[in-house]
């Protein structure tokens, strides 16, 4: 017979041995389960070989996965000018984006390129032979309000008639959309912000002119975005060059030039900002439409053409599409879903709707033309959804310049 003493330490010896097991078998199936890094390296995307090397975003991971920002953007804007005589709108102006003003309105983020600046009086600095052919442009800064109540909530300041009266213009411009409670970039160290949906915000602005961020740097550029990245979760860049004119309607692969004067690489740049953190980038400078792309998840618009430009700027044909791009990123910026809205400017009234989709036709030829390998589907009503997935880069194929008649 068994001691009772021994039987009680063979017991006791059991439930100790039971719960070593027990505590093994529970380590063994926590080390098996994948931790939040090992899941987004097994998701990690492999469309570019800088995708290792870009900066991550400061992902507040309190966000949900399913919040979304709704981005909208048009090209060039200058509501009329006093100089160097009275070329205003009917009504004062009051009535020009009233035709789209309850589109813009409904973004998150609704944004646009002011070409001019705002004064009441002063000469210009841009040097002209002929003042009455002159493009040099000043609105009075009642207009600024106008802005705000069509929705926009963002200018771009970077283009080359920002200082048509000079330093002094510009940073009066500046001050007339901070009392309209609008946002700005473009001159060297001027970055708009937001705080919204539990998500920063930041939208920069570049060009290839005196003053702005630089765009023909590529080494700025590069290291300003990847700075912004790091302090924010959505990344925004504006750009404005190309060479203009509805001759430039194709994505030309190349450096480009407009009398003479640099106007930059649009396709090197726009990769360059999105390897270095950029999210979104909205084009224009041409005065026309162009194609856009979807590169490592991120989409471009190459030219948002003109918007809303009255008298002194050619609005004929294809120059007066004024294309309204609505797009839908997720909370890391990757493109969701979009639709270039179809709108048309009609003298002496601003932009309106145009039923017959101009705009959203002829972004969709030009972006099948300039990019046959793209990942982007764009429908005749100007609807923006991904075709499949591009692994590697996307290849930069030069457009057939085929005939635009069709959308003219």
């Amino acid at each position: 017979m068994i001691p009772s003493k021994f039987k009680q330490n063979l017991f006791q010896t059991s439930i100790i041995f039971s719960a070593m097991l027990l505590i093994l078998f529970i380590s063994a199936c926590t080390n098996m389960q994948p931790g939040l890094s090992d899941l987004e390296s097994s998701n990690q995307d492999p469309d570019s070989e800088a995708a290792n090397i870009a900066p991550q975003h400061s992902a507040g991971l309190d966000i949900p996965p399913e919040t979304t920002l709704n981005i909208m953007a048009v090209g060039d804007m200058m509501l009329g000018t006093d100089y160097p005589d009275y070329r205003l709108a009917p009504q004062d102006g009051k009535t020009l984006l009233s035709g789209v003003s309850y589109i813009l309105s409904q973004a998150d983020i609704t944004f646009g390129n002011l070409e001019g600046t705002f004064g009441r009086d002063g000469v210009a600095e841009k040097a002209c032979s002929d003042v009455r052919r002159c493009y040099v442009f000043r609105m009075p800064p009642r207009y600024a309000q106008y802005l705000k109540q069509a929705g926009f909530d963002v200018m771009s300041l970077a283009n080359n008639h920002a200082r048509d009266f000079g330093d002094s213009g510009r940073l009066l411009t500046m001050q007339t959309l901070d009392n309209a409670g609008i946002q700005h970039s473009g001159l060297m160290g001027d970055v708009a912000e937001w705080e919204l949906k539990g998500l920063k915000v930041v939208l920069i602005a570049f060009a290839p002119f005196i003053g702005a961020h630089d765009f023909l740097d590529l080494d700025y550029v590069r290291k300003t975005i990847q700075d912004l990245a790091q302090t924010h979760d959505i990344v925004i860049v504006s750009f404005h060059a190309g060479a203009e004119g509805k001759e430039h309607t194709h994505v030309p692969f190349e450096t480009e030039y407009f009398h003479d004067e640099n106007r930059g690489d649009v396709v090197l740049f726009a990769h360059t900002a999105i390897e270095a953190g950029a999210d979104v980038i909205l084009g224009h400078g041409p005065h026309v439409p162009r194609a856009v792309e979807l590169y490592q998840k991120r989409i471009i618009a190459y030219s948002l053409g003109n918007f809303c430009t009255t008298l002194g700027i050619n609005v004929a044909g294809i120059n007066g599409l004024a294309p309204i791009l609505s797009i839908n990123i997720d909370q890391k910026g990757h493109f969701k879903s979009g639709k270039i809205i179809s709108a048309q400017q009609r003298r002496p009234a601003g932009p309106q709707l145009d039923s017959q989709h101009r705009a959203a036709r002829l972004v969709k030829q030009l972006t099948h033309q300039d990019f046959p390998l793209g990942a982007l589907e764009i429908d005749t009503i100007g609807n923006i959804t991904v075709k499949r997935q591009i692994k590697g880069k996307n290849i930069e194929t030069k457009s057939d310049k085929s005939s635009l008649d069709s959308v003219k």
